[in-house]
């Protein structure tokens, strides 16, 4: 499954995006659906099975502009509580 970190900053999406990359997790930069209701506009994506390294990067950065994790499926996106 496909995760979204939603920002409401790019230079925080990048930032985290950076800190992916660099914690060995393939991530790239992408649009926000609109389904976010927030964000600058770019989201970081990754997989699933990075979500638990993705947790604790964001738990060690001071990111103001997080919105939250977002999970695609065949039911479209939905926020994951965190």
């Amino acid at each position: 499954m496909t995760i979204l970190a939603v920002f409401r900053s790019r230079a925080q999406t990048l930032d985290f995006l950076g800190a992916l990359k660099g914690a060995g997790v393939p991530a790239q930069a992408v649009s926000t659906p609109k389904e976010a209701g927030v964000g600058c506009g770019i989201s970081a994506k990754f997989d699933e099975v990075f979500y638990p390294r993705a947790k604790r990067l964001l738990a060690s950065r001071p990111y103001s502009s997080y919105a939250g994790m977002l999970k695609g499926g065949a039911g479209g996106w939905r926020y994951d509580p965190m």
